[in-house]
């Protein structure tokens, strides 16, 4: 179990990798949508007017050569604005500009109407769509009242003043469209992070579940479990000789099962409902009984001030000394045990010390003990194991509290 959620974790780097891709990826597919609808919206207006310049030809006879140049404006309006928007580069598109503002003022000339109005306005919208400098669309914008040269002066003031007028509007528009959309679509992206951090912070919580679960159920049925393996054991050792003996130890190992039963029922029912825990030191002296009823002499000493402790420290704490009491029966071979709880200032200190033969070398892996480091090391404190040959072990766990 533990293994699996390991490799949750260390897949969740890739899964972020993954997900960051998907958020670029849809951010880019956005605004490319959101581009194609600017653009398609001015290929209707430049199309509008290139159907104004036809309408005029035919019913009026006005000049041929202003639809000949609006045709060609509204070609390189759509299909050139599109390739030059789409390279993204500051000199395709100041040339796309050069080429197209002489072609509108010489349409303009030849037919100042709407038609040839609203291809500069077109032309200014696309100069904001091409992200040029504000230096250079200012300048499309105060060229464009210049298609009213040749008119009296007051006249040509007054056509000139609308247009600019016209003019400046649609960059303005163009610029607030333009934001809005930027805004939409960030706003939609910050949504996709959100949903997707959920997602992750879900499935995180659930490998944290999964090993607190494991480590409660190491920690609790696995230690009781050993318990009454070792009292069925020196049952059956000394039934041949002493049933009275052996009777009461399987009375004792009865009752332990009974209480690891119970502690199955306590956790079932805390997944409801918070249960009730005794003082550390209580639980302690309890569990000492239980290891020394199990054939190793078990002692509690308690220095220090005591204090209510947070859940998690107790639990910390007191799955510690489980552990280590658990390790003294089945591995090191000892007689006596001794259980050290010390309440310091900033930090409460837990040690398990046997008299057992020791080892030259000290474990430092085993389900057990990699889930009382990680106890720790939440809580912001450390696990230590010590060992010598003929000195027993010594488990230490340090938390602030």
């Amino acid at each position: 179990m533990l293994r699996d959620a390991t490799a949750v974790i260390c897949d969740g780097a890739e899964i972020r990798e993954i997900m960051a891709r998907f958020y670029r990826e849809l951010t880019v597919r956005r605004r490319t949508a959101h581009s194609e609808r600017m653009n398609r919206a001015l290929a209707v207006l430049t199309f509008g007017a290139l159907l104004t310049l036809l309408i005029g030809v035919v019913a009026s006879g006005e000049s041929l050569p202003s639809l000949v140049l609006g045709a060609v404006f509204t070609a390189l309006a759509t299909a050139g604005f599109s390739w030059v928007r789409a390279r993204n580069q500051l000199a395709w598109s100041l040339g796309y500009v050069a080429v197209q503002l002489p072609i509108a003022f010489v349409v303009f000339s030849l037919n100042a109407g709407v038609a040839a109005t609203l291809l500069l306005v077109v032309l200014v919208s696309q100069c904001v769509l091409l992200r040029l400098p504000i230096a250079a669309t200012a300048v499309v914008v105060g060229l464009v009242p210049f298609v009213h040269l040749g008119m009296s002066w007051g006249e040509g003031l007054r056509e000139g003043l609308g247009i600019l007028v016209a003019a400046v509007f649609a960059a303005i528009a163009t610029e607030l469209l333009q934001r809005e959309q930027r805004a939409r679509v960030e706003l939609a992206e910050a949504h996709e992070q959100l949903r997707g951090y959920a997602a992750q912070a879900e499935r995180l919580a659930t490998v944290q579940e999964r090993n607190r679960v494991a480590r409660d159920i190491h920690d609790g049925l696995g230690h009781s479990l050993t318990v009454v393996q070792m009292q069925v054991k020196a049952a059956r050792a000394v039934l041949p000789t002493d049933t009275a003996k052996a009777d009461e130890v399987l009375a004792k190992a009865q009752n332990q099962a009974e209480a690891a039963l119970a502690e199955v029922r306590r956790s079932v029912r805390t997944l409801r409902e918070p249960r009730e825990t005794p003082p550390l030191p209580d639980a302690l002296q309890a569990l000492a009984e239980l290891t020394s009823a199990a054939g190793v002499t078990t002692s509690v000493a308690i220095s220090g001030e005591q204090r209510p402790l947070p859940d998690e420290t107790r639990e910390a704490l007191f799955r510690a000394a489980q552990e280590g009491l658990t390790n003294v029966r089945k591995h090191a071979q000892a007689t006596r045990a001794d259980v050290v709880l010390d309440y310091a200032d900033t930090a409460v200190r837990l040690a398990i010390r046997d008299d057992g033969a020791g080892s030259a070398s000290t474990p430092a892996s085993g389900f057990g003990l990699v889930g009382l480091r990680e106890r720790a090391e939440h809580l912001g404190g450390r696990l230590s194991v010590e060992s010598a040959p003929g000195a027993g072990y010594t488990l230490s766990m340090e938390v602030p509290g």
